[in-house]
């Protein structure tokens, strides 16, 4: 059977699209609406996952035309919605939606057979995938040897397994590393596969089985035993969610959850377990139609309308820093290296200080003001600034009522030192490798 492509981008894609037709929309009539109507139901018997739910689907909103409910809806985006409103009170599937896209409907019907879905992928949508370099927004070494990854879209490996190698590549030498799957819709299966396969060894280990009920078939995933560069079976693995997180990156983050292979830190998922493709059904209209569903070789279920509940609970603008502090502490444990532990602890007073507001009033900072040998330190729009002589100029970020840090300089910080009628008399300039400097002041 062959793979489902389920390409989150082009259905966005269609979706901005019809966005646009909205003020140039044509009124639809009764027979377009019948017409509609009469293929959805066809379509929905014919492919929705659960047979039953397809029926009374079906029903539902052709008893709603005969009673004329959509009588008043002439605009053919508002009864795109309804339909989808209607739809989703019975299957309760997120996946499953009506949009009105004449282009997308034309294009549609031209490539495939009546009420079939569109399996290939067409150029438009490839270079879009280039477009978006396969769905990596942002890659990163953090501090304490962590890599990062804001990773968007999941897409087939025959199209992504360049950009992905390469940037496994650059994260191939992290002891630890987060997957931000925050604003990750999904995409598709083996896509999923592909970057799993990255985190074990080269003995296959079932992901995930995906049943298709129009060819009542099954298809299961295992990951791969060779990927382009290096495995990485032993890395510590974080996963981000967020309630946006869905479908694709919902399995990503349900198959490592239960193969307690990585730990998941953020928010409960969207719930869409279900995979599919759209359909065209008629001149007017397309449907994304669900019509297989995911099942987990440990639990023998999915997420479908649950979502994946995360290991760690918070939320998702807190998330990147709870799985940081997670993984440097870890990290921290685990070493015996000496000179890393003091880093790695030193990072772990950097995101400590981060998810904590430290004030400074102004009376203590015309207290710091003054120059310390060749540092200077002044008091601009209500903030603190340092600077060495001939060097640029740096904000200062409290990390105590006396101690401080620098956004763009991660490895330094600075300590101010009372004497004993209570003034600032030294600055200490402090250092990731234990080095520690004192500058007196000097007025």
């Amino acid at each position: 059977m062959k793979t489902l492509i389920i390409i989150l981008i082009a259905v966005t894609a269609m979706a901005a699209q019809s966005q646009t037709l909205i003020n140039k929309a044509e009124k639809i009539g009764d027979e377009q609406k019948l017409e509609a109507i009469t293929n959805i139901s066809k379509i929905l018997n014919e492919n929705y996952v659960f047979p039953d739910k397809a029926k009374k689907m079906g029903m539902l909103i052709k008893q709603k035309l005969n009673s004329k409910e959509y009588d008043k809806i002439s605009d053919p985006m508002l009864l795109s919605e309804q339909l989808t409103k209607d739809l989703q009170s019975i299957s309760k599937d997120k996946h499953l939606r009506v949009m009105y896209n004449p282009k997308e409907a034309s294009e549609l019907s031209k490539s495939s057979a009546s009420h079939k879905m569109k399996e290939e992928v067409d150029e438009q949508t490839i270079q879009m995938m280039k477009y978006e370099n396969c769905g990596f927004k942002k890659v990163e070494r953090l501090g304490g040897n962590i890599g990062y990854m804001d990773f968007r879209n999941f897409y087939p490996s025959r199209y992504s397994k360049a950009t992905v190698a390469s940037v496994m590549g650059f994260l191939s030498n992290c002891d630890a590393i987060i997957i931000d799957l925050r604003q990750n819709g999904g995409g598709d299966p083996d896509g999923v596969r592909l970057l799993s396969s990255y985190f074990f060894d080269s003995n296959p280990v079932h992901l995930n089985d995906l049943y298709n009920r129009p060819e009542d078939k099954t298809e299961e995933f295992w990951t791969l035993k060779e990927v382009e560069g290096k495995k990485m079976p032993g890395v510590d693995l974080y996963v981000l969610t967020s309630n946006y997180t869905f479908s694709g990156a919902e399995e990503f983050a349900y198959n490592l959850k239960n193969l307690k292979r990585a730990t998941i830190v953020g928010e409960t998922t969207g719930g869409g377990a279900h995979p599919g493709g759209v359909i065209a059904v008629n001149d007017n209209f397309v449907m994304f139609v669900p019509n297989g569903r995911a099942i987990n070789p440990i639990t023998k279920t999915n997420w479908e309308g649950t979502g994946v509940t995360p290991d760690i609970e918070i939320a998702q603008d807190k998330a990147l820093e709870a799985a940081r502090m997670l993984a440097l502490e870890r990290l921290a444990k685990k070493t015996t290296n000496v000179e890393i532990k003091n880093k790695l602890e030193w990072d772990i007073e950097t995101i400590k200080s981060a998810m904590i507001t430290v004030s400074i009033d102004e009376i203590a900072m015309a207290g710091f003001a003054g120059k310390y040998g060749e540092r200077n330190i002044t008091i601009e729009n209500g903030a603190l600034y340092y600077q060495r002589t001939g060097r640029p100029k740096f904000r200062m970020i409290p990390m105590s009522d006396n101690k401080f840090r620098f956004k763009e300089m991660e490895a330094f910080r600075i300590e101010f030192v009372k004497d004993a009628n209570g003034k600032t008399n030294q600055l200490i300039g402090i250092y990731d490798n234990g080095q520690r400097d004192i500058s007196e002041r000097i007025n």
